[in-house]
């Protein structure tokens, strides 16, 4: 069975600058799964630390708004890979879910790591790479031109183990079916 990972959907990130393509996509995308009554399962970061956005019991660690009533499922984490030290191994196989579809935020950092840590757990990994989003740009990496979405997609779909899809494709493909 499939399941949909909506990765760091919170307050904290979502508001930090214009997210509205990324969260269109991403509310589709939940909607798809949704309408074939497959899980969707958020994953949300939380920090201990008070100055964090995403500090555990602020606003900012909360999901955003406009995603979080598609929940069925939240699992906190607090690291970039969604399966470490949390209970979504166990979700998953309550759910006897053999192919995960990754979206969310931030892509170069919790997306990127829980795709790959899913494939070595085994399951069949799709990334939507257009229904992801980052804070950090090419300046933070001092490489000018670098798109970092691409740059993760492209890396993802070199591996010839994680399917890279965009939305279009999601879509065109008929995935779910």
């Amino acid at each position: 069975m499939k399941a949909l990972l909506v990765i760091d959907a919170q307050n904290g990130i979502v508001n930090f600058k214009d997210f509205s393509e990324e969260v269109s996509l991403i509310k589709k995308v939940i909607q798809a799964f949704k309408a074939e009554s497959l899980p969707v399962i958020f994953m949300k970061q939380v920090d201990d630390m008070e100055e964090s956005p995403l500090y555990k019991g602020s606003s900012g660690s909360d999901l955003h708004d406009s995603l979080n009533d598609y929940a069925d499922y939240v699992i906190e984490k607090q690291t970039p890979s969604s399966f470490y030290n949390t209970k979504l191994s166990e979700v998953l196989e309550k759910l006897n879910i053999d192919h995960l579809y990754v979206t969310g935020f931030n892509t170069e950092f919790c997306c990127m790591f829980t795709a790959i840590s899913a494939f070595d757990r085994g399951y069949k990994v799709t990334f939507i790479e257009d229904a992801t989003g980052t804070v950090n740009s090419e300046e933070e990496y001092e490489m000018p031109g670098l798109d970092i979405r691409d740059f993760v997609g492209t890396a993802l779909h070199w591996t010839n183990v994680i399917e890279v899809l965009d939305y279009e494709e999601f879509e065109e493909e008929g995935t779910l079916r």
